[in-house]
């Protein structure tokens, strides 16, 4: 097994071992990815304090998000396909998520379904929704989520609208994907892949097929899903999703401080800062930029986690110190997963941890508890000077 140091080493992994249009999907922005890059290179903005002759024994990542317990505060934020990522993809990430004491969200374009994901592990998953069109359906996955005792809803406000995200074009981006002579091409040098792909569970979207009566095939599913988010989801529709659900609800998308403010009027539990990692208004600044922001309308309302770019624990450290309660990773554990299973996802987040801890010591902290805007130094126009 290679040396895996950091977050980068596993990318490299992944994308020698999985198909072009599973690592396009993951590795892309909308349009001209200006969001996408600005998400991790806003962070590198952001400097730290060191601080030396501190007492550093007994340190602690320790800390809760939605009063859960965590090793760290770090949750596996949904991510779409990622049981064509590697073979179970899902459940292996739920597995790693579990052993290590942090949150699994489970997407609702998800390969492995709620029910796949629920008989593999022993705690609660949180669960994120997708509004569509259809209402019925939507009942029934709520429901289905409620059964399989998730602890939380995750319901996603920025994709009323799917944005453009040109590769995934080009490639025919499907699941399982489509067998053109360039797909075939390109499968042929990822055998690895494609043999444990052969005994997966699922190789279509979990949570769709099976419980919507008119698809039939994987033509009529990508018909149905493309034509299904709801663009008139509002607030009240999200109101009714809540008492819905009845339990924990996070709102996820979250990037203007008048929306933070709704989404603590209507009694959330947390937002999610998040421009869906640059996947959908592209030119929108990055998620790190508006945290301060967010943090003044809001932080003594509603918890405040954090979304897009990060792919270190010194980033997660900087979102804390900015205010967040807790974070979450897309394609940092994605990487991982593709490049090494179940044990690459234990990787990834073994790689974060130290560096949060390591970090953290350096900076004169003992406990994650204890970051604070004292602990960076931000430039005075990190905000932004707009136009009124």
């Amino acid at each position: 097994m290679p040396t895996i140091t950091n977050i980068e080493d596993l990318k490299r992994i992944y994308e020698r071992r999985v198909p072009r249009m599973f690592f396009d999907y993951t590795e892309s922005g909308s349009w001209t990815e200006q969001t996408f890059r600005e998400n991790t290179s806003d962070f590198e903005k952001i400097r730290l304090r060191q601080r030396v002759a501190v007492d550093m024994s007994g340190r602690s990542t320790a800390s809760q998000m939605i009063g859960e317990d965590v090793s760290m505060p770090v949750a596996l934020a949904p991510v779409g396909l990622t049981g064509m990522q590697h073979a179970d993809g899902e459940i292996k990430a739920a597995k790693a998520a579990e052993a290590f004491g942090i949150p699994f969200t489970l997407s609702t374009m998800s390969i492995n379904s709620i029910e796949d994901v629920a008989e593999a592990t022993t705690k609660p998953f949180w669960f994120q929704l997708y509004t569509m069109k259809d209402e019925d359906y939507v009942s029934r996955l709520i429901q289905r989520a409620k059964d399989a005792k998730c602890s939380a809803l995750v319901i996603t406000l920025d994709l009323q609208i799917l944005g453009q995200r040109h590769k995934d074009i080009k490639n025919g981006l499907s699941a399982p994907p489509k067998l053109t002579p360039r797909t075939i091409a390109n499968l042929m040098t990822k055998w690895a892949w494609g043999i444990e792909m052969l005994g997966a569970k699922r190789r279509e979207f979990g949570n769709i097929v099976g419980h919507v009566d008119t698809i039939t095939d994987t033509s009529s599913l990508g018909t149905w899903t493309a034509e299904q988010f709801d663009p008139s989801l509002d607030w009240n529709k999200v109101e009714k999703l809540m008492e819905q659900w009845g339990g924990k609800v996070i709102l996820k998308g979250i990037l203007d401080a008048d929306d933070a403010r709704m989404a603590a009027k209507l009694g959330a539990d947390a937002i999610v800062v998040s421009n869906h990692g640059g996947r959908q208004l592209d030119g929108a600044l990055s998620s790190i930029r508006v945290l301060p922001e967010i943090m003044e309308a809001v932080g003594g309302e509603i918890e405040v986690h954090l979304d897009s770019g990060i792919r270190s624990g010194q980033d997660v450290l900087k979102a804390l110190a900015l205010g967040a309660t807790g974070t979450f990773i897309g394609r940092a554990f994605i990487y991982g997963l593709g490049a090494m299973g179940q044990q690459g996802v234990s990787t990834a987040l073994e790689v974060i941890h130290k560096e949060l801890d390591t970090t953290m010591a350096l900076c004169g902290e003992r406990n994650v508890k204890n970051l604070g805007p004292h602990n960076l130094l931000v430039p005075e126009d990190f905000g932004g000077r707009w136009q009124g």
